[in-house]
């Protein structure tokens, strides 16, 4: 009986598939060559087409298996389990690794937008620890794509002739990601340059498969109504669009090389404009090496927490006070510089991806942050309903810096076991409907810098920099950027900067008296505890003597 319902669970995704197989056919032909539909004269499909529309049904094919596996594993490994007790605790962890292992290999299947989403899914701070630990393994390394394909994308964008205004041009790629490659060159006046080029007929491919994954968003919806992932689809879909448009990847590292150009620490590519497109980027390229390559700081002499500091503040500086945040901050895109002296520069390189915060967003993530320090909780939950998370705003702590509303710890220290132990048995209440909805109430903006905080978080610590560092640097940020609100030019920040930085030295003042506070609460308990050792010690050294002396005296 088992052995015949277990045959008829595997089963079941068969016919849904061959279905979406055949849509993807139609939908495929359709983007490619709607005249053939339409009924038009027109010469047949070509085999690059019907290649082209296969392998969109392999990709689908595989997406719906995989979704369809991992939603059936949920279903019946949790069958019967009470929601909270220890049966499903225990369980639930383990179908989390499954699931995961079924992303990965689906990703690392389909690759190019695949890749991209599990990357964007491993760099959530709110998916389960399984998903974050198995997906961070996704590598944006794929094999090149044909140096003909390519140079047939640059004669399409720059013109037949496009090679000869490069003085060199290595056939080579130098990187090669799941939408575009880079290839080194240089200019008739031998300046170095880095020439991205974007993967041929990407855009058809897009469309297939964001149909596929918003067609089983909606499937996983049905199947479990708590579950609502239009909001994480439609932010990951908007990141990749802009990905898409090497025009406003230029216009992006522009804005962005302006905000920092007071800033000697930030260099950022120059773009040569006469030879980029929407799918050719031409710009500087620039020397150095991945800002968590750790071999190469130490040979250089660079320290590391110097870096991570100049890291942290810089995205700090775009958050609170540029509102203009580059939204893939992982250490492909971040380079090393070594300027000589132990001294560096930062390289931020792929400007496609940024969001632009609301003005009014902005401000009220400076004030939630320097609520997040003061751990002041009114504040924090005004912020919150203002976010549209309610009830939720209480777990902003958790997230941010790790400390609980009612906590007694001190900011960058981890909680006591006793606040361990009682946030542990609150968000065990909580069920994964209760954080899909506080995904879908909170701001578009939000997810965006939830994604680069985790991506930041997880370089700075690879880096050797204390949990504190960060939370100090966002903490004065805020406060320039609560400062500089009146003025619509981020260039302009300094006018009140002095000001600024007498309102973050009350605040730090005050953080360090906190701290200070909780080192002698420590110290005392410290005292204590050792001081009741003692006492046990002296306790069973008299008991020792007074049985010897009874002994003895016994004896008599």
């Amino acid at each position: 009986m088992a052995a015949s319902r277990l045959f008829k669970i595997s089963a079941k995704p068969r016919a849904p598939l061959r279905l979406a197989a055949g849509a993807t056919f139609v939908a495929l032909v359709w983007h490619t060559s709607p005249s053939v539909l339409s009924g038009e004269s027109t010469p047949s499909l070509s085999g690059e087409t019907i290649h082209r529309a296969f392998d969109g049904v392999a990709r689908a094919s595989r997406a719906i298996y995989a979704i369809s596996s991992i939603v059936v594993d949920y279903k019946y490994s949790l069958w019967g389990l009470p929601l909270g007790s220890s049966d499903y605790r225990s369980k639930l962890p383990e179908v989390h690794l499954r699931a995961a292992k079924k992303l990965l290999k689906l990703c690392e299947a389909n690759g190019g937008f695949y890749v991209k989403a599990g990357q964007f899914v491993s760099s959530l701070r709110h998916v389960p620890k399984e998903y974050s630990l198995i997906l961070s393994s996704l590598q944006d390394q794929v094999n090149p794509c044909n140096i003909n394909d390519i140079k047939e994308v640059i004669f399409k964008s720059l013109g037949e002739d496009s090679l000869k205004l490069f003085r060199s041009f290595d056939e080579k790629p130098i990187a090669a990601a799941s939408i575009a490659q880079v290839h080194y060159g240089t200019l008739r006046n031998n300046q170095e340059v880095a020439i991205k080029v974007q993967y041929p007929d990407l855009e058809q491919r897009m469309k297939i498969d964001f149909t596929t994954m918003a067609i089983l968003s909606k499937s996983v919806s049905m199947v479990f109504p708590g579950y609502k992932f239009d909001q994480v689809l439609s932010e990951f879909k908007r990141t990749i669009s802009l990905e898409l448009d090497f025009i406003q990847e230029g216009t992006n590292s522009e804005r962005a090389a302006r905000n920092f150009k007071k800033n000697k620490s930030i260099r950022i590519p120059r773009v040569y404009w006469d030879l980029t497109t929407s799918q050719v980027l031409t710009m500087e390229f620039c020397r150095g090496s991945k800002v968590d390559d750790l071999e190469f700081l130490k040979d250089s002499g660079v320290n590391t927490v110097k870096v991570a500091k100049a890291l942290i503040e810089a995205f700090a500086e775009m958050i609170f006070v540029h509102g203009f945040v580059h939204g893939d901050p992982h250490p492909g895109n971040i380079l090393v510089s070594v300027e000589g002296n132990k001294s560096f520069s930062l390289v931020l390189l792929d400007h496609g991806i940024y969001r632009e915060l609301d003005e009014q967003f902005r401000l009220d993530y400076c004030k939630l942050w320097k609520a997040l320090i003061l751990l002041d909780s009114q504040n924090i939950i005004n912020v919150g309903k203002r976010f549209g998370v309610g009830k939720y705003s209480k777990y902003f702590p958790v997230i941010f810096t790790g400390r609980t509303l009612e906590s007694k710890s001190a900011l960058g220290t981890q909680m006591s076991k006793e606040e361990k132990k009682s946030l542990k048995r609150e968000l065990q209440s909580l069920r994964m409907e209760d954080i899909s909805s506080f995904t879908e109430s909170l701001p578009p903006e939000f997810l965006s810098i939830l994604r680069t905080d985790g991506l930041l978080s997880s370089i700075s610590s690879k880096l050797g920099a204390p949990r504190r560092m960060r939370l100090l640097a966002y903490a004065k940020y805020a406060i320039y950027g609560l400062a500089t609100h009146s003025y619509s030019n981020p260039e302009k920040f300094g006018l009140s900067k002095f000001g600024a930085n007498m309102s973050y030295l009350q605040l730090r003042a005050y953080i360090e008296f906190m701290a200070f506070l909780f080192k002698i609460k420590d110290i005392k308990l410290s005292l204590a505890v050792k001081l009741k050792r003692i006492l046990r010690e002296f306790t069973k050294v008299t008991q020792f003597i007074y049985d010897v002396l009874f002994f003895s005296l016994g004896t008599f």
